[in-house]
């Protein structure tokens, strides 16, 4: 016998709803639904709490850390924890403490420069309208400095900067300013992996005298693009030395160098300075201990 239009319409929606969590029926989601849920998996939500564990301040952990921080006995997480290893998550030092791995910090970087840069838009978005000139933010990556924002002037002619661009650490000013208030092994690092091409006949790419203008990019907190990346461009950026101490930032303007005269570029330096300054007492501000601060 066939079925009708109702008969077909009322077995297809019991089937949906036989198919469909009852978390899903009831209008929740599985967050809220807590760990007495019937679809909630304690081992799945361990793991997870194994990874959170891992933060800023604690970058290696031990099996025994591991244990009182999660409280998971070490013999059941000992198994938990190579799991984890083989599959990429976790790494295992000489000395038998464990880090994330750069699959999961990566992902970790990326979700915090994107907070980084909904927060400080604003006073990229303020720079940009005083000087009518490209203001830019970046962010380091491992060992690589990528731009996570960019404010466009209105000129005709302008130097543009576009979201994702890869900064030579040896001739860009955002680069310079980041890459000089690293620890020394990690400016090799970053310099091997860039690389000291010439990119124009002002390019720095002789590795001590480019070690020399970091000294100096540290003692004043401002380095330069004088047409070094880009010829007809001049660019002025300022380190962001954040909460934690560590440069991982900074921001820019840029300009053609037809409309920079030297009265112009000392307000320039002086406000990009005084904008990274704002941005620090900004990240303290925001910087609630649990409340997903912002370490940049």
């Amino acid at each position: 016998m066939k079925r009708t239009i109702a008969q077909k319409a009322n077995h297809t929606a019991a089937a949906s709803r036989r198919r469909r969590p009852k978390w899903s029926v009831a209008g929740s989601d599985p967050a809220s639904a807590g760990k007495n849920a019937p679809y909630f998996l304690r081992t799945i939500s361990r793991a997870v709490d194994v990874l959170e564990a891992f933060d800023e301040h604690r970058v290696h952990l031990t099996l025994q850390d591991l244990s009182r921080i999660v409280g998971v006995p070490s013999s059941s997480l000992f198994r938990m924890l190579a799991t984890l290893q083989s599959r990429n998550y976790l790494q295992q030092n000489d000395d038998g403490s464990y880090q994330l791995t750069a699959k999961v910090l990566y992902g970790r970087l990326y979700e915090q420069a994107e907070q980084f840069r909904r927060l400080i838009r604003p006073e990229l978005q303020t720079l940009a309208g005083d000087f009518n000139e490209n203001v830019s933010l970046a962010y380091l990556f491992g060992d690589h400095i990528q731009v996570i924002d960019s404010v466009d002037s209105l000129h005709e002619i302008r130097i543009t900067n576009r979201r994702g661009r890869i900064l030579p650490p040896h001739c860009s000013a955002m680069g310079k300013a980041i890459t000089a208030f690293q620890q020394r092994e990690d400016i090799d690092r970053i310099l091997e992996a860039y690389g000291l091409n010439s990119r124009t006949p002002y390019s720095i790419c002789e590795r001590r005298t480019l070690i020399a203008h970091f000294d100096q990019v540290r003692a004043s907190g401002i380095a330069y693009d004088r047409e070094e990346s880009t010829l007809g461009g001049i660019c002025v950026a300022s380190a962001i030395q954040a909460p934690s101490k560590r440069v991982v930032a900074a921001i820019s303007v840029s300009t053609p160098v037809a409309r920079m005269t030297a009265d112009r570029e000392k307000e320039i330096m002086a406000s990009v300075a005084q904008t990274a300054n704002q941005i620090v007492i900004k990240l303290s501000e925001s910087a609630v201990p649990g409340k997903g601060a912002l370490k940049a």
